[in-house]
């Protein structure tokens, strides 16, 4: 995951960029960056899992006021990614 990235993410990718923020590899800020350069570019296909999955990331970092916790905490980032890994199986 790299914001200079200039080529399509497939379902890998962002299925990478979910467990880095889970594993604390990638910040929240940074997936939220990275998820939304991909998300709001209507140029672009996506099949079902993956924009799902880039919609949640991007808006990852959303808290209701400044100094406020996350709006989706650890646990509901992680059940994402584990919902992530029950679509892809299916």
């Amino acid at each position: 995951m790299s914001v200079e990235d200039t080529e399509q993410p497939d379902l890998d990718a962002v299925e990478a960029c979910l467990a880095g923020v889970v594993e604390g590899r990638v910040s929240r800020e940074a997936a939220d960056r990275w998820a939304g350069r991909w998300y709001t570019d209507d140029g672009l296909e996506w099949d079902g899992v993956s924009l799902w999955a880039l919609g949640l990331l991007y808006g990852i970092d959303l808290r209701p006021g400044p100094e406020q916790p996350y709006l989706h905490d650890d646990a509901q980032v992680r059940g994402w990614l584990e919902e992530l890994r029950r679509r892809r199986a299916g």
